[in-house]
């Protein structure tokens, strides 16, 4: 029985080619998650390609809205800023991303 590895997928080169690694390499059957937190991506050109790869299985999980009450209005309310300049916008889904997984 091959092992199964979840893997956080955009449809981007550097994940693409992580899913035929992790395939050939390492014999896994791999699962893809995609995540939208307002991106704008195309989702289903993002299954697409996750299934043209030959993953087992892969998720568009809508967290839109979880992302905004959660993440974007109290980092607004708390003025949160890195240095007292940089707004906190690069890796504010990342702890979601997480979650989601």
């Amino acid at each position: 029985m091959a092992q199964k590895g979840i893997l956080a997928f955009s449809g981007g080169l550097d994940t693409s080619v992580v899913v035929k690694y992790l395939q050939d390499e390492h014999d896994m059957d791999v699962i893809t998650v995609t995540v939208d937190v307002g991106q704008g991506e195309d989702w289903k050109k993002i299954a697409a390609k996750a299934k043209k790869l030959g993953v087992k299985k892969h998720y568009n999980i809508d967290a839109r809205k979880e992302f905004v009450k959660n993440y974007i209005f109290p980092s607004i309310k708390a003025n949160a800023l890195y240095q007292k300049n940089i707004v906190l916008q690069q890796h504010l889904p990342d702890h979601l991303l997480q979650k989601k997984f």
